[in-house]
């Protein structure tokens, strides 16, 4: 495991995240989008609809419930229908092996009706059965038939945002202390092992947010609260840079056992703080080496404005902050709103199985399900611990 030194705060040459243009309004527990930045709706162009190739039977099969193939031309095309018919089913069966799943027996009916009573009966059964299920595709390529299945999280449209400077203030309080030393191990395991980037590391898309929001600042000569403002980028990176240099020790892993088992749970936040920390250790001994970003969609972008704007990556909406109240924030997070109500789509967790003969590997999004929950609930107990230490 590569740790991170002292000298990666603010000059780390390699970018966890990618520049973009300009920087979504935040919820109180956890950061949600405006309503405007929800994906917007899938082309017009769907699945054609279900036509035989020759003449059309009477049936049950011709009325308005039956399913679509998926949107893929070819796949009407009368062109060795048989073939076309066998590897779909060798390529159902593999699929419904791998999710132990009984499917409708559908051979015997009329082509293409088979096929898409099929697809239909699949896509229900693996809604049901299967927890991160979201789509189901029938493919075509000059070789063979077959389906692909996606599974994908569902972030909910969140900024993952974790404030480091209720921590900091844990350290200067002492009934804290324990919890801020907890809480630290909690978070070199997100830095050293989940790889969630750092405000202060140079090329991190928030480090990029706070350099241009203080060269806005800065250059407002004739606000009077000029100085009130420099002074909250000040303390951002103060308290950044001091932070860091304790999430990068990964003597933090090593005490994060002895840690957890020394901690006294006195009232509800030190039990909030132990469990936690519990839920930490647990996915950091299961996934020691796993990485939030491991099925992080590959889109191959190219570096031009237009790819670049299709979608919002995942290292956008997932870091550690400085803080998540007070006119810095605010600042920021009105320029991510901006930036983000211009793209379709989130990037989320996503794994796409091919059941075309080759080989299936066991993938699933157990860890992602068990991050998640990880980051909403250190994002709540650090936002509400500020709140009521300011009462």
């Amino acid at each position: 495991m590569n740790y991170a030194t002292d000298n990666d705060i603010g000059n780390s040459e390699t970018a966890r995240a990618k520049k973009t243009k300009t920087a979504s309004r935040t919820a109180r527990r956890v950061y949600a989008l405006d309503a405007e930045t929800q994906r917007r709706q899938r082309g017009a162009e769907r699945q054609a609809k279900v036509s035989t190739c020759g003449d059309a039977t009477d049936g049950f099969l011709k009325v308005s419930f039956l399913p679509r193939l998926q949107e893929n031309k070819t796949v009407q095309a009368c062109q060795d229908i048989s073939k076309m018919e066998n590897d779909f089913y060798s390529s159902l069966d593999s699929l419904a092996e791998h999710y132990h799943i009984v499917p409708m027996p559908t051979r015997y009916f009329e082509y293409p009706y088979n096929m898409a009573l099929a697809v239909w009966d699949l896509e229900e059964k693996l809604k049901k059965s299967v927890r991160n299920f979201s789509e189901l595709r029938l493919l075509q390529d000059s070789h063979r038939t077959y389906l692909l299945s996606e599974e994908k999280f569902n972030t909910g449209t969140t900024l993952y945002y974790i404030p480091i400077e209720p921590i900091y203030q844990m350290f200067r309080k002492p009934k804290h202390k324990q919890n801020a030393h907890l809480l630290l191990s909690v978070c070199s395991y997100l830095y050293h092992s989940a790889d969630v980037p750092y405000f202060r590391q140079q090329g991190s898309y928030l480090y990029w947010l706070y350099e241009m929001h203080r060269e806005w600042t800065e250059e407002e000569q004739d606000r009077e609260e000029n100085e009130r403002y420099i002074r909250e980028f000040d303390k951002a990176e103060f308290i950044g840079d001091c932070m860091g240099q304790k999430f990068f020790s990964p003597m933090n892993l090593n005490f994060f056992e002895k840690r957890l088992n020394g901690f006294k749970s006195r009232d509800a936040f030190d039990k909030q703080c132990l469990d936690i920390g519990k839920k930490a250790f647990a996915i950091y001994t299961d996934y020691p080496n796993e990485s939030i970003f491991r099925n992080a969609p590959m889109n191959n972008r190219d570096e031009d404005e237009e790819t670049e704007n299709e979608s919002i990556g995942m290292e956008k909406y997932i870091s550690f902050i400085s803080d998540t109240k007070g006119w810095l924030y605010e600042s920021i997070e009105e320029s991510i709103n901006n930036e983000f109500n211009e793209y379709g789509t989130m990037d989320e967790p996503t794994i796409l199985k091919c059941f075309d003969g080759s080989e299936l590997t066991e993938n699933s999004l157990d860890f992602e399900s068990l991050l998640f929950a990880l980051l909403d609930d250190m994002c709540a107990l650090l936002y509400n611990y500020k709140y009521q230490e300011n009462e």
